[in-house]
């Protein structure tokens, strides 16, 4: 049986993300203020609409992050191993997940509050396959105790962001 340690290196776990949904727009009305025609955006260099794009999928991992963080503080740990990353469900059988996570968050305490400090979106991350990760540092408070969690999600084949890392710290 894995260490909580050593169980915190090697918890994974994702969150679906669902898509976007419809954007709700009220009906034009006669009496309705016609908005005004946006100015032209600026033209970009080469290198700005990458960055857009990583800005994008860093937002994405975030968010993936965050949700998958309350499937935790809900005790609903099955469900987080569930929709964890393919690589962390084959290195962490279920088992070991149901018996570990409870043990490494318990000390904690309830959940209090939860604010994104740093992320960062990369394509390589040492001891993986090349792909998308995003690394997001939370600052976390609990009655018992305040830390750091760290969550590292990936990119999927399928195209959602799932966790595939997390500690605290």
């Amino acid at each position: 049986m894995k260490s909580s340690s050593s169980l915190l290196v090697a918890l994974s776990a994702a969150l679906f993300t669902a898509g976007a949904g419809a954007q709700l727009k009220l009906p034009r009305t006669e009496s309705a203020p016609v908005p005004a025609k946006p100015a032209a955006a600026p033209a970009q260099t080469p290198g700005a609409s990458a960055d857009s794009a990583n800005a994008e999928k860093e937002a994405a991992g975030k968010l993936a992050a965050a949700g998958w963080l309350v499937l935790l503080d809900r005790r609903d740990w099955g469900r987080a191993w569930e929709t964890s990353s393919s690589v962390f469900r084959g290195s962490v059988p279920l088992a070991t997940w149901m018996d570990g996570i409870p043990k490494v968050r318990e000390p904690f305490g309830a959940f209090v509050e939860r604010k994104p400090a740093t992320s960062a979106y990369k394509t390589t991350l040492e001891g993986r396959p090349a792909g998308e990760y995003v690394t997001v540092i939370f600052q976390s408070k609990f009655d018992k105790r305040e830390l750091e969690e760290v969550v590292t999600t990936v990119r999927d084949a399928d195209g959602k962001w799932r966790v595939t890392g997390y500690s605290t710290r």
